[in-house]
This record gives structure tokens, C-alpha cells and sequence, in this order.
């Protein structure tokens, strides 16, 4: 039997398989959704996902057995990220009573899921306004514990398997293209230009383990939040080559997916949230290569179904916007240095948050990166007291050193930074005036302040809750305040009372204005 056939002849099977299901399960509770390389029988509180007998070149699903393999290699893969929702490999078989899930011999294998609302997907959430800050983070977290715990490989990921995809990109778009779009030139240059000035840090990824087994196609629709966490799902099983890849380019797609939603902010979000937990910072030098790949290869699926049903508007919609964002992404960013000063408790990283998500910005964390150099976790408490543990004198010149470090990273990267830091001593600031003017960016300092009464107010309820990165206690806040010294009248400094309501967008305007950048839009 050719493959067509078959492909017949399992869709027969799941649509009796449904029928089945419908003495059950109410009409409604049964139905079936048919993708390209699949179709999932929805049946009450399960789903059963078939994988369609066909080889496309990069997907082979042309045996039983490959069905049977791929199968299980789904569920291998999309337990690490959704455990609560792959439930087993079932088999299908044909008995006196018609087909039945679980009997033998098997005609078919599927893979059996929970079944959950669709309201619940992080795209839909989106889009009914329902997706806050706080899932973001969950996200950004649940990510970053999933990478961190995956074995880098130099199997795959090489520079030049790095390249060719993209490559293959342009040219599939124009092949299904009648009239190939003027931006594909300028994309492919900027490709190949951007590779070649990387091609020796996509070597040193490929070689320092950043090459791991991820998720693959990591965007809002493939995102569940179910059982009040985020849960990936729908993985790459049926090609290595798209899920062993640089855990940045994973990022790329879901930051990517954001940016063409209009959520730019939740983007940055994302991206800061992860960092702090990942630490990789050197990664970012490649997020603009793999944002402008994982837009292209969404333009592409755009243009295959173009090339499938003629004059299909949303397809050529998406096709535009995808190569509009693609370009977007080439362009360059004005990079800044911004630094925030203040005694314990004066809300330096409570103002940053909205400045490094509205500005598009990456924020480097002291107390995140004073507890990275002794390998413990943003949130880890190190029961460290003044002047011992990971807070004598020399743990805070190293961590000032690491400040730096990262700053001059992303500045070279053309990302914009924000360091948040007491920066109570004049040297401090100094330093990074110096590095602005190396640099040649706009550099601003801002001066977070409250009454003493309300910083010991901040300092107790937050030592108490155990819930920020800071482990500054009272103790700490006494002695800043016995050495603590003021901007000099020279430095660029805008000075915040964060005892007072804080407009935020009054806040970005003086931030800007102190910048020179009235005019930057930081919507990538």
C-alpha cells in the first residue's frame, strides 16, 4: 500500500475511532483536528495525537514502526516540559467489536494526552488580555531551569549547520513565491554578513555546550498554563536537527513570537528574567541572528500556504509582517548605560523594572550577580551577615568586577544595559562613566531616595518575607547610611523620591530626555 493510501486509510480509522467515542462522550466533547503531519482525535478528557504515514525529507513517519518510535521519542521529550499532560503510548487495533485503543495486534500507535481548555494556551491568554507579568515570569523561570538542566553536545550545532537552514529558508520562500519579496536581498545579506562576523562565537557555543536537546518550536501556542505553571508542549521529535540547537535561539523564537504580537515589553520581560537565572549573557550577541532566522522561517510557512491556496489574505498578511519584524531585527540599535544609586529599600530595581521593559533594556542585578560568583540561585539565601560570607570587602570589589564585565558584553553586543547597584562611592560610579565614554554611549545615573523611616520600613518587610534577591537587613541599611555619599553636582544624575506615587511614563520621558533619545522607540 503507497503512502496516500495509507494516509487514507488511517483517517478512516480515526474517524471510526470517533464515532466510537461519541457512545461516550456528548457529540460535542469528540472532535478531530488534522495538521500536516498529523491528526489528534480530542475525546472528552483525552487527546490521542496520530502521527500521518508520510515522509516529507525532514519528517519520516512512512512505517508503522517509525510511528511506533516517534511516538514514544514525543513523549520522552515533551515530559521534561509538560509532564501533567503526556500521559502514554496507546495502540490501536482491530478486534471483533470494531478498533479499540490498547488491544494488539497494533494497527496504529498514538500518543495519549490530557486534554485542556484552549483558553488556557499563553497565545489566547494573550490575546484575550489575560497574560500578566506574573506568567511571564513563571515562564522565564520554568525555561531557564529547563535549559540549565540539559548536557550540551557538539554532535550537532556546528557553525555551518548553523547557516544552512537559513540559507534554505530564502531560497524555498522564493520558490514558493510568484513574486519573491524585495526585503528577502537585504535579509540574506544581513545574514550572511552577521554570520560571518559570529562565525567564531557560533564555534565557541558549539564547543562550550550551549548546543542542547530544547524544546525546538517554542512560541505562545505551544505554551499551556495548566495546574498553575506554565507547561511547553508539542516539541520537535521527528528531526534532531531542529531541537538540538544554542538554548538562545529557543529564546529567539518565543521573544520572536512576542515582539509580532505587539508585546514588546513582555519580551524584555522574559529576556531579563532568564538571564538572571541563566547567566548567559554572552549569548545575547546572537539574539537578533536568531530572531531575524526563527521571523524568516515563519515568513516561510507563510509562503507554503500561499503557494497552497492562492490569494489567501491572511497568508499574505503574515508573510508581510514576518519579513517587515525580520527587518526590524537588522536594524541597529542606539545602545545606552544606565546605572541605578540608592541605599537599600530606596526601590531601585522596583523603578528599573518598568524602564528595562518600556526602554528595551538588560538589567544586570548585583545581589543576582554577587550569589552567581559562589554558584547559588538568584533566590537562594547565602545566611550571610555584614562583612562575612558572600559580603566582605573583596566578594564586593569581585562583584563590581563581574558588573563591569557583563556591561562592556552587552554594550559591545549593541544591547542597551541597566546595572542595579547601591553605587554609593563616587570610584563606583566612575567606572562606569568610563566605560559609557569607551563606549561612546549616552550614560545616566539614577538617584533612587526615601525617608529614612520608609527605607527601614522596606529593608524589615523585605528581610522578613525572604522574597527578593537582596539580603540587606537592617544591620546593612545603618552602615550605608553612616557612609553613604551623594552624586557630585557634575554627575549625570535624575534624582527619584520613590516615597511618592511613580508615573512611569513621566519617569521613561526624563530618562530619555537624559539620554538624548526623545526620539528612540524600543519596540525591539
Amino acid at each position: 500500500m503507497d503512502l496516500e493510501a495509507e494516509d487514507k486509510q488511517q483517517a478512516g480509522r480515526v474517524r471510526a475511532l470517533a464515532d466510537s467515542c461519541r457512545a461516550t462522550w456528548p457529540d460535542g466533547a469528540v472532535r478531530i483536528i488534522e495538521t500536516h503531519i498529523s491528526r489528534v482525535l480530542l475525546a472528552g478528557r483525552y487527546a490521542y495525537k496520530f502521527k500521518r504515514p508520510l515522509n516529507l525529507g525532514f519528517v519520516d513517519y512512512s512505517t508503522l514502526e517509525r510511528r511506533q518510535y516517534f511516538c514514544d521519542e514525543e513523549l520522552r521529550l515533551n515530559r521534561r516540559t509538560a509532564p501533567d499532560l503526556y500521559l502514554e503510548r496507546v495502540s490501536v487495533a482491530e478486534t471483533t467489536e470494531g478498533l479499540a485503543f490498547g488491544a494488539t495486534p497494533a494497527v496504529e500507535f498514538a500518543v495519549k494526552m490530557l486534554r485542556f481548555s484552549e483558553d488556557e494556551l499563553m497565545s489566547r491568554m494573550h490575546t484575550h488580555g489575560r497574560l500578566q507579568p506574573e506568567h511571564i515570569d513563571a515562564l522565564a523561570r520554568s525555561i531557564a531551569a529547563f535549559h540549565l538542566s540539559l548536557t550540551g553536545t557538539t554532535a550537532y550545532g556546528d557553525a555551518e549547520s548553523v547557516l544552512a537552514p537559513m540559507e534554505e529558508n530564502f531560497w524555498q520562500i522564493r520558490q514558493f513565491s510568484a513574486e519573491p519579496p524585495t526585503e528577502l536581498n537585504k535579509l540574506e545579506q544581513w545574514t550572511d554578513a552577521h554570520y560571518r562576523q559570529h562565525r567564531a562565537l557560533l564555534g565557541e557555543r558549539h564547543q562550550g555546550g550551549f548546543i542542547r536537546e530544547c524544546h525546538g518550536d517554542l512560541h505562545l501556542n505551544n505554551i499551556v498554563f495548566h495546574n498553575g505553571r506554565p507547561q511547553a508542549f508539542d516539541g520537535i521529535e521527528f528531526n534532531p536537527q531542529l531541537r538540538f540547537i544554542d538554548t538562545v535561539s529557543e529564546i529567539a523564537f518565543l521573544t520572536m513570537d512576542l515582539f509580532d504580537r505587539n508585546a514588546g515589553s513582555l519580551a524584555w520581560r522574559f529576556l531579563n528574567r532568564y538571564l538572571e537565572w541563566t547567566g548567559d549573557f554572552v549569548g545575547l550577541r546572537l539574539l537578533r541572528f536568531y530572531q531575524v532566522y526563527r521571523a524568516i522561517v515563519r515568513a516561510k510557512v507563510a509562503a507554503i500556504r500561499l503557494s497552497q491556496i492562492a490569494h489567501d489574505r491572511q497568508s499574505r498578511s503574515e508573510l508581510d509582517s514576518y519579513l517587515a519584524l525580520a527587518c526590524r531585527f537588522t536594524e541597529k540599535s542606539r545602545p545606552f548605560l544606565l546605572l541605578t544609586c540608592g541605599l537599600s529599600g530606596s526601590g531601585k530595581t522596583t523603578l528599573s523594572q518598568p524602564l528595562i521593559e518600556r526602554l528595551g533594556a538588560v538589567r544586570v542585578r548585583s545581589d543576582v550577580e554577587r550569589k552567581r560568583l559562589f554558584d547559588l540561585a538568584p533566590d537562594a539565601n547565602s545566611a550571610s551577615t555584614l562583612d562575612s560570607g558572600i559580603y566582605t570587602p573583596e566578594a564586593t570589589r569581585r562583584t563590581y568586577d563581574r558588573l563591569e564585565s557583563i556591561a562592556d558584553q552587552l554594550l559591545t553586543g549593541g544591547t542597551p544595559a541597566l546595572v542595579d547597584a547601591t553605587f554609593l562611592k563616587r570610584e563606583e560610579r566612575d567606572r562606569f562613566a568610563l566605560l559609557a565614554q569607551r563606549h561612546a554611549v549616552p550614560f545616566l545615573i539614577l538617584q533612587c531616595q526615601a525617608p529614612e523611616s520608609v527605607l527601614r520600613e522596606r529593608v524589615a518587610r523585605r528581610h522578613a518575607e525572604d522574597s527578593d534577591a537582596s539580603e540587606a537587613d537592617l544591620t546593612v541599611l545603618v552602615q550605608q547610611l553612616a557612609h553613604a555619599r551623594k552624586p557630585a553636582p557634575e554627575e549625570p544624575v535624575i534624582t527619584i523620591d520613590t516615597s511618592q506615587p511613580l508615573v512611569t511614563s513621566r519617569i521613561i520621558e526624563q530618562v530619555k530626555s537624559g539620554l538624548g533619545m526623545t526620539d528612540r522607540q524600543a519596540d525591539t
